[in-house]
């Protein structure tokens, strides 16, 4: 196996902190051929797809990708900006503004960049950009609250193959999830709050998860539990009734059960019971994107209208708000407990340790 370093490496460089935040990903372009290349190496994923790998690959290609791009490429180009896929520019919005503020209330230098587990900027590119900056200390911080094996695993997955090529590993930390944070519960409530203050409130107020296959769940992944437990926290901090709300999950795919309750089967039926104003966020996404954007905001809208919905209001992800941006550098400082350029403490007890190395060995460090 060949290792690399970094192209500009001196051993007399000053070291620091990169993280590395990662979302899921998205085409380069709202495409057919884009989204074919974006949704071969999203679904070929054995952490999103756990199906026996041969059998899988024949429908994947033989099917799947054969008819689906041109469907799903529709669907982007309802919700493409000038700049391009909602989910990369919020994403690298929140990436800038993250750096400018660490920049100001950290210890630093403390680097950020973004990433994407599928797709780009990919997180090969996003590791040799930190790699460059010779950082000894890594933090990989995916941009999803709950903790599953289909994405938060699947950086794992991704971030140790790229890593086991480097000669001179980082120390590394790893955020798995952070569904039940203090600053991460205050900022939906205080989301929520916003749009009720502005639209009123609902008949009904739903917290909408992405789906997993049911089967996810019993095999012992944890992501059911902890949408539940922040779907609690929030309601609980915005004093809901069990009647007030409503917990259900989306974008479900293929004909296996999948987590429940089905949105749009609740949707479908919620007029008929006399709901007929609605509220939906959905708490797992931090950034607006194709299933929020299109799914959320147009699709189901027109679904409950047609069913004999009267108001739906989509209350849109943190995006890049203050909010957001507090509870990251929140996430930072917690994960990045004694190390120099996050803990003030660290921080002086390392200048003292390499003062007196230098001292020691004659060198200069």
């Amino acid at each position: 196996m060949k290792y690399t370093s970094k192209s500009n490496f001196a051993h007399d460089q000053a070291p620091s902190t990169g993280v590395l935040l990662v979302n899921l990903g998205t085409p380069d372009a709202a495409t057919p051929s884009a989204v074919r290349r974006y949704l071969a190496e999203f679904l070929a994923d054995p952490r999103v797809v756990e199906f026996p790998r041969l059998l899988w690959r024949i429908v994947l290609h033989g099917i799947i990708l054969r008819f689906r791009p041109r469907h799903v490429a529709k669907a982007y180009a309802k919700v493409w900006t000038e700049q391009g896929s909602p989910l990369l520019v919020i994403s690298q919005a929140i990436s800038d503004k993250l750096q400018l503020h660490v920049n100001q209330v950290l210890q630093g230098p403390v680097h950020i960049e973004l990433a994407m587990r599928y797709g780009n900027p990919s997180i090969a590119d996003g590791l040799e950009k930190l790699r460059d900056k010779n950082i000894e200390r890594l933090l990989i911080l995916p941009l999803y609250p709950q903790y599953s094996a289909t994405t938060t695993a699947a950086i794992f997955d991704e971030v140790s193959s790229q890593l086991k090529h480097w000669r001179w590993l980082p120390n590394i930390r790893m955020l798995m999830q952070y569904h039940d944070h203090p600053l991460y519960i205050d900022a939906i409530a205080n989301q929520i709050k916003q749009a009720q203050s502005e639209h009123g409130k609902p008949d009904k107020l739903i917290l909408s998860f992405h789906g997993i296959p049911e089967r996810y769940l019993h095999a012992g992944d944890p992501y059911f539990c902890q949408c539940q437990k922040t779907a609690r926290l929030v309601t609980e901090s915005l004093r809901l009734e069990a009647d007030d709300w409503k917990l259900c999950f989306q974008s479900r795919f293929g004909r296996e059960p999948w987590l429940q309750p089905y949105l749009d089967k609740n949707l479908e039926i919620m007029p008929e019971q006399g709901i007929k104003s609605v509220q939906i966020i959905a708490p797992g996404f931090s950034a607006d994107c194709l299933e929020t954007l299109e799914e959320l905001a147009m699709q189901n809208a027109e679904l409950f209208k047609q069913h004999g919905g009267e108001a739906y209001h989509y209350i849109p992800a943190l995006n890049d708000s203050d909010a957001q941006i507090d509870l990251l550098t929140g996430l930072i400082k917690q994960e990045g407990y004694a190390w120099p350029e996050i803990d003030a403490d660290a921080q002086q007890t390392d200048i003292a340790k390499r003062d007196s190395h230098a001292k020691v060995k004659g060198a200069n460090v």
